[in-house]
């Protein structure tokens, strides 16, 4: 067999065994973290409601409907929302997963002034997730998040 043939057949074999291999589940999880903060950054609540299941359920007392107009009211009330995730640890355990992570939300002013340059801080939470494997993927089941550094408590809000 000539060297440049074998060479061929040698790459060729490893496009289609690197081609082969799955996304694991906590890949597919972080997947969904990162796109719902790229679309809480876009305001695309579309998205973001795309990842959540329509059985969610919060200890805060939201479900899939209000989540959707909580999520609007605060686009509505922040021009521009930056969202940095820190931490994130996720376990996958059969068709159930939980996604636990820090976020730190910044906002800015449309105003016109130097200050807008300087983002608002938001606040940092902490975040605890669960999710489930449906038909058509890992959705958001729950959530719980907690305001870091806040003595009261403003859990969910």
């Amino acid at each position: 067999m000539k060297p440049s043939l074998m060479l061929l057949l040698i790459v060729t074999i490893i496009i289609a065994f690197s081609a082969c291999q799955r996304e694991t589940d906590e890949q597919k999880i972080k997947n969904i973290i990162t796109d719902i903060q790229t679309a809480a950054e876009a305001k695309d609540v579309k998205i973001i409601i795309n990842n959540i299941s329509k059985t969610y359920k919060d200890p805060q007392g939201f479900n899939y409907e209000t989540i959707k107009r909580l999520l609007v009211g605060y686009f509505l009330q922040y021009p521009k929302i930056s969202v940095y995730i820190n931490n994130l640890e996720i376990s996958v355990e059969n068709s159930s997963a939980r996604a636990i992570f820090q976020t730190v939300l910044t906002s800015g002013n449309k105003t016109g002034s130097i200050t807008d340059a300087i983002p608002q801080s938001l606040g940092m939470y902490d975040f605890e997730v669960s999710l489930k494997k449906e038909s058509d993927g890992w959705k958001v089941i729950s959530a719980k998040w907690e305001q870091v550094g806040n003595d009261e408590h403003s859990q969910g809000r």
